[in-house]
């Protein structure tokens, strides 16, 4: 089975968790593209959706699927997105797609969170992906010097700007043993929008898909 197919088999197994009526919050990339286009026999079922980013919101519209703006959705019941990694724990990197902030925004307006993924994301301390940081351009060389004080390297992602107009350091060679408490040291810089450790708000459900099919961790 291919990392593809495996990134369907879980997108698949995450349906089930969609019920008439709802109106569904769904993330960023590759793995929640898969769910979107799973999703669309589905649209009549459901009241709408949220989208975390401009890209999948023009991939549901191409399907003919309602997207809402966050504040007229009042709160979600569900929040389907992929994951760059994951631990045990369901604490999660995410932002390889660059809609960390709106992601984080629409994981924490959902009852729960069903991160869907490949069995490769799956690793004992988080890290080895490059952690995303989304920046106010103005903090960032201010920044990236207090990322080397914790033990980073910031990369700027060259070429990219955020929905939001910002930009991301993409910091390599962190362990995350400690996810909330390297979130929050995140968070304290000023300059920083959101970086890309989910811990605060982690996961409820894990689906990962694995050559033997979708295998749920809660």
């Amino acid at each position: 089975m291919t990392q593809d197919e495996m990134k369907i088999a879980a997108a698949q197994a995450a349906l089930e968790y969609v019920e008439s009526g709802m109106v569904v919050g769904i993330g960023t990339g590759s793995t929640a593209n898969h769910f979107i286009d799973l999703l669309a026999p589905m649209k009549n079922q459901i009241d709408g959706t949220v989208a975390s980013s401009e890209a999948s919101a023009a991939r549901l519209e191409g399907h003919g699927i309602r997207v809402m703006d966050l504040n007229n959705s009042g709160q979600l019941s569900i929040y389907v997105d992929g994951a760059d990694e994951s631990d045990k724990h369901l604490n999660l990197i995410k932002g390889g797609g660059g809609a960390l902030t709106r992601e984080k925004i629409v994981a924490g307006a959902s009852d729960k969170f069903i991160c869907i993924a490949d069995e490769t994301k799956l690793v004992d301390v988080m890290g080895k992906f490059p952690l995303p940081v989304e920046v106010i351009p103005m903090a960032r060389s201010y920044i990236a010097r207090e990322i080397v004080k914790m033990g980073g390297r910031p990369e700027l992602r060259q070429g990219f700007t955020t929905d939001n107009g910002n930009i991301i350091l993409d910091v390599h060679g962190l362990e995350i043993m400690e996810p909330v408490k390297m979130e929050d040291d995140f968070n304290k810089l000023a300059g920083v929008v959101t970086v890309g450790i989910f811990a605060r708000r982690p996961a409820d459900v894990l689906i990962l898909g694995t050559p033997e099919g979708a295998k749920v961790i809660t």
